[in-house]
């Protein structure tokens, strides 16, 4: 019996060191756990820090002053708008200035000649077999297309080409005429072709540059907005091309 109880007791201790073992094993597993979420919590505010100067850095000490410039929540007139656009500007070169809009629908398009250039200089092609080749090449040197009726089954097979890109060709758009050089000179003196984005209901669009007289910029502002008509418009933001934007007021508009 003395011998059984030698080795029950044997058994005890065998066991009692076990648990010890992996309770330390344990403790130890614990701990490295531990350790290594505080290092995966250390990394990640780490990259949160960078991220946020990375930010930050998009944004340089001049934009920054602009936009403290604006007044939070206020709705300018448009009038007030450009004023403070105006004096917002930092650039060395002559900006443009930009009217965005949230409208009540996709689908939204016209064109329109507003009663001041934008400053831009439009590119306008017509279409003949030198310029096709070019189309072919990869080669698209143009704002807007315009072709004789005869040339369209040959512009056909660039139709996934151009049409994306709003360049193709078409009847509504006027840019399919028999006496294409007419067609030419009206879009050369300045004609705007505006739309929504194809999925959402936002239009962007240059009304001008920051070194037009401010009634120039006012009066191609207002006239862009009747031509949308202000019963689509949500929202209306101006800005340059580097300045914060502006909410417009449409009550005042």
């Amino acid at each position: 019996m003395g011998k059984m109880k030698h080795r029950a007791l044997g058994l005890e201790d065998i066991e009692k060191e076990q648990k010890e073992k992996q309770k330390k094993k344990a403790f130890e597993k614990k701990a490295v756990v531990k350790e290594i979420k505080e290092e995966a919590a250390k990394k990640s505010k780490k990259t949160e820090v960078r991220k946020k100067k990375k930010g930050q850095s998009r944004r340089g000490k001049k934009y920054t002053k602009a936009k403290k410039s604006i007044e939070k929540n206020k709705a300018y007139s448009i009038e007030e708008a450009i004023k403070t656009i105006k004096s917002m500007k930092y650039a060395q070169f002559d900006e443009a200035v930009e009217t965005h809009m949230n409208v009540d629908k996709t689908g939204l398009k016209g064109e329109m000649s507003l009663p001041h250039s934008i400053g831009k200089t439009i590119r306008v092609a017509i279409v003949d077999d030198a310029l096709l080749e070019k189309i072919a090449a990869g080669k698209i040197e143009f704002d807007i297309l315009v072709t004789h009726p005869q040339y369209m089954p040959k512009l056909a097979r660039f139709a996934k080409v151009l049409g994306p890109k709003g360049l193709m060709p078409n009847p509504k758009a006027g840019t399919i005429s028999p006496n294409p050089e007419e067609v030419v000179k009206k879009f050369s003196k300045g004609v705007l072709r505006w739309k929504t984005e194809p999925k959402f209901p936002l239009i962007h669009q240059m009304i001008g540059k920051v070194s037009f007289e401010d009634k120039q910029l006012v009066e191609n502002v207002q006239a862009f907005i009747e031509i949308v008509g202000k019963v689509h418009i949500l929202e209306i933001y101006l800005k340059s091309t580097m300045s914060p934007s502006l909410k417009i007021d449409i009550q005042k508009v």
